[in-house]
């Protein structure tokens, strides 16, 4: 069983900030990537932030130099968020490709979500 669980959502203001983390767990084999995607009311699920094994990071552009993704460990992640904004609330999903202990193949799982909210 492999599990991924968000914390550090919440209400803030704008120009405020936040940080999301995730934390994986379970039996997990690897870790490929991981990528923050977040889901505004009425709208399709999209990329914030994605990081790979190795180093490669993309942002979405209208978070770019604003949000800073990062792993402290082989199963963390974490998204700083800076200078948010109201377009900016959405529940955020942490995502991560990897492998699972006996089985071949890649996996994606996804965590049960966090919301953010930026109003004043």
């Amino acid at each position: 069983q492999v599990r991924l669980v968000e914390s550090g959502g919440g209400l803030v203001q704008p120009g405020g900030s936040l940080r999301l983390s995730c934390a994986a767990s379970g039996t997990i084999l690897g870790i490929y990537a991981m990528a923050w995607y977040r889901q505004a009311p009425g709208k399709e699920r999209e990329l914030v932030a994605t990081i790979r094994n190795g180093g490669t990071i993309k942002y979405a552009d209208s978070v770019k130099g604003r949000f800073t993704i990062s792993r402290d460990t082989q199963n963390t992640v974490n998204l700083q968020m800076d200078n948010l904004k109201s377009e900016d609330t959405a529940v955020y999903y942490c995502n991560a490709v990897l492998g699972i202990v006996a089985i071949d193949g890649e996996y994606n799982y996804w965590g049960q979500g966090t919301q953010v909210t930026v109003s004043s």
